[in-house]
């Protein structure tokens, strides 16, 4: 398993709550391992304390895309040096999943189980994956979706830097919602421009009379 994937635990954390929608689904112990994904090992140690430390987790993750978002790259490498102090990783070199056509081991990077509790583990895993993702491809590639009131966050993968939402209907909705705004100010220029041509002629008419 490369790092670049670790990554994701930090999106799908983050996302699991929708703050200008009211929206929290990181409310029961069931909800926390379903983050863990294919994790099924480290989703079983998780229990019903974990599901308020998972949100302490998420706020302060939220705060590393928040300050990326708005351009200050120290505020974020901060951010995510804090959690990498306070959960660290147990990089392990692993093999067993994978082969080439030779039957040998494809040998790659791998974090490990954190022994502790199942959010240490999961914020150790998340603050590396984000960590690896931000030294490799930059800051700006960390982001909050523009398509109000969203905000969920995503990892810009494009090649030119020019992802501006989380999920295609997003770009959609937003795009569908500036055609429309485009279509009320030319009317609404369109109108003023009639009323302006009217007024005109009927003071020529007033003067001419």
């Amino acid at each position: 398993m490369e790092l670049a994937y670790y990554s994701d635990y930090a999106v799908r954390l983050v996302n699991s709550e929708e703050p200008a929608r009211g929206r929290d689904t990181l409310t029961t112990v069931e909800a926390v391992r379903d983050l863990f994904g294919d994790n099924s090992s480290a989703a079983r140690r998780a229990t019903d304390a974990d599901v308020t430390r998972f949100r302490s987790v998420r706020a302060r993750l939220r705060g590393v895309f928040e300050a990326a978002d708005q351009g200050d790259e120290t505020l974020a490498v901060d951010l995510l040096n804090s959690l990498l102090l306070e959960f660290p990783v147990s990089p392990q070199i692993s093999g067993h999943d994978h082969r080439d056509e030779d039957g040998r081991p494809l040998w790659h990077m791998h974090l490990a189980d954190h022994p502790s509790n199942a959010t240490a583990g999961y914020a150790a895993i998340a603050a590396m994956g984000l960590a690896f993702h931000l030294t490799e491809y930059g800051v700006d590639r960390l982001g909050l979706c523009e398509a109000a009131p969203c905000r969920n966050a995503y990892l810009d993968t494009s090649t030119n830097r020019s992802r501006r939402y989380c999920s295609d209907r997003c770009a959609t909705r937003a795009n569908v919602a500036a055609y429309r705004a485009r279509k009320r100010l030319e009317a609404d220029r369109s109108g003023s421009s009639g009323l302006a041509a009217e007024s005109a002629q009927r003071s020529s008419v007033s003067g001419e009379r």
